[in-house]
């Protein structure tokens, strides 16, 4: 059964949540909660397995955490044995959600481990044999950790995965079968996505026992307070006309994509040279490089991040006003994702979309994901040079080319984590 919410005025308090909780709430001062907290608060609490669909930005960690910690307070003994186990699909996202998780639950004894590739793997290994309650990791991680027995499942009772559609776009289905097999057959299971399809539908049903169903929002929907733009450039002109709109309308904070890791390291020492502070983000990037990159970015030291499509996966402020897309992604609803990073918490956002006329056959598959048409402009002085030839891909052309970047994307990822 589908639960399709209605916009609701509930605040925490209003919840059934421990004094601990709402306290740590009252401090970060989370008052009003949203849809999809309000929804799955109460039916995790009760025991349900959940399956959730919400966009990015609206509150899904909260919603999931809330109530685990609330049932492992509620139990007064922790015996440090994994309980609980949060699977996610990048690094960024499991610090995110082990930074909510520690915040949310200040004061208690929870012990709250992260584990995720691209740095030792012996601290981790340490903070485990001082015992845990609950662990975030990404998925090949945390096959390291299980096969070499420094980790047991045995007494799990809650199973999450969230951006459950990432981690299949990203090929960890085969890692998420053997993690299966560590985990007990009775357990609470949640799973949350930003997409519901047909492989997640098939995913849940062995998974899932009788959940109960939270769709939050339109499939693929465009949060309406983020204004689309798209400016039709030249390929070689791109980044003089990016550094110009963010020099001249004084932006701060950009985030920009790319579908390289190549072009975001070409992208940002060019703009460096142009005089703004950009630095790169990518799965090349050694954990400590990417994490200082994330934090001059949300301290404003840099005035520009350029990501790929997966290091960005995690990067949450509130206040990111702006989005670009440098280049267009070839998977149509990695745009759903990039702009998605804006517009969050109900604050208003601007996406961009710098598109040169080879790239018009991305543009129309975009549309038809999000049912909308964006207005293609030219911006005086930037204007398209219509004499130019360009090659455009035939259509037999253009599922290979789509096919290839998801086949490559993935492998890179998967010798990543």
């Amino acid at each position: 059964m589908n639960y399709l919410v209605s916009k609701i005025n509930m605040k925490f308090s209003s919840l059934a949540l421990n004094e601990l909780l709402q306290n740590n709430l009252k401090t970060l001062e989370y008052t009003q909660a949203t849809d999809i907290q309000q929804q799955a608060i109460p039916f995790i609490l009760a025991d349900n397995d959940v399956m959730a669909r919400a966009k990015t930005g609206t509150g899904k960690t909260a919603a999931f955490a809330l109530p685990i910690l609330n049932k492992l307070i509620a139990a007064e003994t922790c015996d440090n044995i994994v309980s609980t186990l949060v699977l996610a699909p990048t690094r960024e996202l499991v610090q995110q959600i082990h930074a909510s998780f520690i915040q949310y639950g200040k004061g208690s004894d929870i012990k709250i481990v992260a584990a995720f590739g691209g740095v030792s793997i012996n601290p981790q290994i340490s903070n485990i044999a001082q015992g845990v309650d609950i662990i975030i990791a990404t998925p090949g991680r945390l096959l390291d950790l299980l096969f070499n027995e420094h980790l047991s499942l045995s007494k799990l009772s809650t199973l999450v995965f969230d951006e459950a559609d990432r981690m299949l776009d990203l090929g960890f289905k085969a890692e998420i079968d053997r993690i299966m097999q560590q985990v007990p057959q009775k357990r609470q299971t949640l799973l949350f996505s930003a997409t519901f399809d047909d492989s997640i539908y098939k995913l849940s049903k062995t998974l899932l026992n009788d959940p109960k169903v939270i769709t939050i929002d339109d499939r693929n929907e465009v949060a309406t307070n983020v204004e689309q733009l798209v400016y039709t450039v030249d390929a070689d002109r791109k980044r003089e006309l990016l550094s110009f709109l963010i020099g001249s309308k004084n932006w701060q904070q950009v985030l920009i994509f790319t579908r390289t890791k190549q072009m975001a390291d070409e992208l940002a020492k060019e703009m460096c040279k142009d005089g703004i502070k950009a630095q790169s983000l990518h799965g090349d990037k050694s954990q400590g490089a990417r994490d200082k990159a994330l934090t001059d970015f949300k301290s404003g030291k840099i005035r520009a991040l350029v990501a790929t499509d997966v290091a960005a996966r995690g990067i949450d402020i509130v206040d990111l006003g702006y989005v670009v897309n440098y280049e267009l992604p070839y998977v149509a609803e990695d745009y759903v994702h990039r702009i998605g990073r804006t517009g969050r918490a109900g604050k208003s956002g601007l996406a961009l979309s710098l598109m040169s006329p080879s790239e018009e056959w991305l543009l129309t598959a975009i549309e038809k994901v999000i049912d909308e048409r964006l207005l293609q402009q030219w911006l005086p002085g930037y204007e398209p040079d219509l004499t130019k030839t360009e090659v455009k891909s035939q259509p037999e052309n253009k599922k290979k080319m789509r096919k290839k970047a998801i086949q490559d994307h993935r492998g890179k990822v998967r010798r990543k984590r």
